[in-house]
């Protein structure tokens, strides 16, 4: 641990994760990340995220990413031997996370319920793909299916057709969810000794993250409109490209930016007492004509130009990075994890404590602690 980051957290809380793939192993994650010893249960096989590819030092990139700072166990909860051990472990752990198939965890006999009954303490996540007490509560759940039947395709892309965000941003709105969770009926046990059932779905929370779109919608009777990128009910705000080819965004949120970037960046002091340039309700409507008179000024204007001239106007703006730009990013910070197979470098997570980015532990290989655990929790 740094000198002077103190005790974590969570140091002295147990977590038992029947977890695989994204949700559920982000919320796991973040417990580890803050001092929880996180004892993940996998299958002989591992969880099937370890097979997701093999591009960091052979290892999965989503396994070395939410698996950082776990312990490996390997345990059937369907044989009785695995099912006592796995009880021990319980009667000594703070939480429960399980993200197995709907019902699963129930039939084996690690229900919410029934451990909440046994372990009154215990705080059991049930980690779901749309929730419980509907017609939808028996669906298989994945990331890009979450997101079509969200909505969120709809309103994620090009104009001409409906587009997949980049990242696993239900499983991740999921996790995030539930650690929030966690930490709160932590907070509430501490008052009042008792534990608590949670559930948590892709659907709900990505279905949270849909709050604006659906609102506006029910209030208007019109989805927000693709527009790449670009931004639905602001003008101007998108992306124009250089002389030299870079990409730019440019977001403008108020007259009074308007009125500036006008004058610095456009040079056009007068253009917003123009009809079609005066309110931002009538740039939305004369989109087409707006973004013309931005991209004529971007087209004659190198990056390093753009940029300058979009200081001076005070406007907000950033570049569209590739991938190999966001390696070299000033603002990015990384962290080192020791796996099985070699160190690797990935990005720091978001929250500094006292200035501090949390140590992270190592990424287990498949079933590296069974036999310490086996070991300790023996009847």
């Amino acid at each position: 641990m740094a000198a002077g980051s103190g005790v974590r957290p969570l140091t002295g809380l147990t977590v038992v994760a029947l977890e695989q793939a994204v949700a559920a192993p982000y919320c796991s994650s973040r417990l580890a990340d803050a001092g929880a010893r996180v004892i993940k249960i996998e299958r002989p096989e591992g969880d099937f995220a370890r097979g997701y590819d093999a591009a960091v030092n052979g290892l999965a990139s989503y396994f070395v990413w939410l698996n950082r700072g776990k312990e490996s166990l390997v345990a059937d909860i369907k044989d009785p031997a695995d099912a006592r051990l796995l009880h021990a472990v319980l009667a000594r752990a703070d939480v429960f996370i399980q993200n197995l198939a709907p019902g699963a965890a129930a039939r084996a006999g690690f229900g919410s319920e029934d451990l909440r009954a046994r372990y009154p303490r215990l705080i059991t996540v049930d980690v779901t793909g749309y929730g419980a007490g509907h017609s939808y509560s028996d669906m298989k759940a994945y990331d890009l299916l979450v997101q079509a039947e969200s909505g969120l395709a709809e309103i994620t892309g090009h104009p001409a057709g409906p587009g997949r965000v980049g990242v696993s941003v239900c499983d991740i709105a999921c996790g995030m969810a539930a650690h929030a969770a966690v930490l709160e009926a932590l907070i509430a046990r501490g008052i009042t000794g008792e534990g608590a059932r949670l559930e948590v779905s892709l659907f709900d929370g990505m279905a949270d993250w849909m709050n604006v779109p659906l609102l506006y919608f029910e209030g208007t009777g019109r989805a927000p409109q693709r527009v790449g990128l670009a931004h639905p009910s602001i003008c101007p705000y998108g992306a124009f490209p250089t002389l030299d080819g870079a990409l730019v965004l440019l977001s403008i949120q108020n007259e009074r930016e308007w009125v500036k970037f006008c004058a610095a960046f456009l040079r056009q002091p007068d253009l917003p007492s123009r009809p079609g340039f005066e309110s931002n309700n009538a740039r939305v409507a004369n989109r087409p004509e707006v973004d013309a008179e931005v991209a004529k000024v971007f087209s004659e204007l190198s990056r390093d130009e753009a940029a300058a001239r979009l200081r001076e106007a005070g406007t907000a703006y950033g570049f569209v990075n590739g991938l190999s730009d966001l390696v070299s990013h000033p603002a990015l910070r990384r962290v080192t994890v020791e796996t099985h197979a070699g160190p690797a470098s990935i990005v720091a997570p978001p929250a500094l404590r006292n200035g501090q980015a949390p140590v992270l532990g190592r990424v287990p290989a498949i079933g590296e602690h069974s036999a310490a655990i086996r070991r300790e929790f023996a009847a």
